[in-house]
C-alpha cells in the first residue's frame, strides 16, 4: 500500500539532511546521463521517476524510496543545481495536487497507471473543484453524478479550471447524495477530459490569456473504478487535495533572492529611485527572506498525510507579498508602468514554462490572492484551526444539501 508524504516544491529544508550512499548513488546514476539539449526531458524525468527520486517521499514503486519530506526536498534542490529539468513546471496541479491525492486515496491499480506519466509530463492534470455559484464553498457544489451500474453519469459545470484546455485527466468532485449535508454527500474520481459531453470554453482574463477556463459535462460516463476513496467520502479526499495545492502555492522555499523579488531587484538596479523606493524594496526583500526561511523551517518539520492548516498560511503569505512585490515593480518603471507592450494577444498557453515580463506578472499576481483558497478563506482556516477562535456561524451545517435555498 502506497501511503505517502505530502508532495512538496520545497527545495531544501533549512538543516538540509544528509543523503544516504544509495541516495547519493542513484543520483550520480541519474545525473550521468543528463546533458540539457541532448537528453529528451521526458526521458530523463522517466528515469527519475523509476530511480525513486520523483516523489522521494513516496513508497518504492510510486517513485520515491520511503524518505522524509526534508530528504525529498534535499534531492530536489541537488537537481535542481545540476541544471535537471524540474516536471513540477509543465504539470503544477498534477504534480502538487493529483500526485499525494492519488498516492493517499488511490488503489495500487490507479497509482500504477497515473503517477508515472503525471510526473513525466505526458499526461496533464487539471482541478475541477469550483463551480459558478460555489466557489469558496466548495462543499456546496452541484455537480451531480448519479451511479448506472459500474458507471457514474455526470452533469453539471466547473469554473477557473487551470490548464483545463491541455489535460488529459482532471480531479473531479460531484454531488452523490443530496439528501444529506453537503459534506457527506460528496465523492471524487478521475475523469477522462476526452471523454464525449466534455467540453472545455476558455476564459479570457485581463492578461490577455486565456490559462483558465470553464468545463461543462453532459452525461458524461465515469467507471466506478475512477472513483477516488469510498462512495460519499469525497470531501475527505478534497481536502488532501486542498492541503497539498496550499503547499505547493504557498510553500516555496528556493534559494535567497529567487522568484518574484529577484524581479523586483531587476527592476529598482535598472530604474531606480530615491530613499523611498530603496525602503520599499529593502522591506519586500525581508518579507521575501522571512517567508522563504519560514516555508523551509515548515518542510523540515511536515509529516506524513494530509499537510496540516499551516499550509495556510504560506499560502496566504504568499498572495499578498507578490501582489506588494509587482505593485513597486509597476510604480518603478513611472508612465512605462502604464502600458502593457504585449496588447491583449487573447490566446491560450500551452503549458510550457515562460518568463514573462513585468506588466504580464502584475496582473497574473492578482489571482494570487484568490486561487487555491481566497484570502479570506485562508483567514478563517488560520483562526479556527491554529488559533482556536471560535467558528463562522454555519446555519447549513446539518441540513440536508437538497433543503439548503441557493439561487
Amino acid at each position: 500500500m502506497c501511503q505517502h508524504q505530502p508532495v512538496t516544491t520545497d527545495l531544501a529544508p533549512a538543516d538540509t539532511p544528509v543523503l544516504t550512499p544509495e541516495i547519493e548513488a542513484r543520483l550520480e546514476e541519474l545525473l550521468a546521463g543528463w546533458s540539457p539539449g541532448r537528453v529528451d526531458k521526458t526521458a530523463f524525468l522517466g528515469r527519475q521517476f523509476d530511480l525513486g527520486l520523483a516523489f522521494v517521499h513516496f513508497p518504492e514503486g510510486c517513485g520515491g524510496l520511503g524518505a522524509t519530506p526534508a530528504v525529498h526536498g534535499a534531492v530536489m534542490a541537488r537537481l535542481v543545481r545540476a541544471g535537471a529539468p524540474l516536471a513540477f513546471m509543465g504539470n503544477p496541479i498534477g504534480i502538487g495536487m493529483a500526485a499525494p491525492t492519488i498516492a493517499t486515496h488511490g488503489t495500487d491499480a490507479q497509482r500504477s497507471r497515473y503517477l508515472r506519466p503525471l510526473f513525466t509530463g505526458e499526461e496533464v492534470w487539471c482541478q475541477l473543484f469550483s463551480e459558478p455559484g460555489n466557489g469558496s464553498d466548495v462543499a456546496g457544489l452541484s455537480t451531480r453524478a448519479e451511479r448506472d451500474g459500474d458507471e457514474w453519469v455526470v452533469n453539471g459545470q466547473k469554473v477557473w479550471t487551470s490548464l483545463g484546455h491541455l489535460a488529459r485527466f482532471g480531479l473531479l468532485v460531484a454531488r452523490t447524495n443530496p439528501d444529506v449535508p453537503k459534506h457527506q454527500g460528496l465523492t471524487y474520481f478521475v475523469a477522462d477530459m476526452h471523454a464525449p459531453g466534455v467540453e472545455v470554453r476558455p476564459l479570457f482574463q485581463m492578461t490577455g490569456q486565456a490559462e483558465f477556463n470553464e468545463v461543462y459535462f453532459t452525461d458524461v460516463r465515469v467507471p466506478d473504478a475512477e472513483r477516488l476513496g469510498a462512495e460519499g467520502d469525497g470531501w475527505r479526499v478534497a481536502v488532501t487535495t486542498l492541503m497539498n495545492e496550499r503547499v505547493a502555492i504557498g510553500g516555496q522555499g528556493g534559494r535567497r533572492g529567487q522568484g518574484p523579488i529577484a524581479l523586483l531587484l531587476d527592476v529598482y538596479r535598472e530604474h531606480g529611485g530615491g530613499p523611498v523606493a530603496r525602503d520599499r524594496v529593502a522591506r519586500l526583500w525581508i518579507r521575501a527572506e522571512l517567508l522563504r526561511l519560514t516555508n523551509r523551517r515548515a518542510a523540515g518539520a511536515r509529516g506524513a498525510g494530509t499537510p496540516g492548516p499551516e499550509g495556510s498560511i504560506g499560502k496566504l503569505a504568499v498572495a499578498e507579498l507578490n501582489k506588494d512585490i509587482y505593485d513597486a515593480c509597476i510604480d518603478l518603471l513611472g508612465m512605462e508602468g502604464t502600458l502593457y507592450p504585449g496588447g491583449y494577444p487573447m490566446t491560450r498557453p500551452d503549458g510550457s514554462a515562460q518568463r514573462e515580463g513585468v506588466h504580464h506578472a502584475f496582473l497574473r499576481s492578482r489571482a494570487n490572492s484568490i486561487e487555491g483558497g481566497t484570502t479570506e478563506i485562508m483567514k478563517n482556516i488560520l483562526a479556527e484551526r491554529v488559533l482556536g477562535l471560535p467558528g463562522d456561524v454555519r446555519v447549513d451545517k446539518d441540513v440536508p444539501w437538497s433543503a439548503v435555498p441557493r439561487s
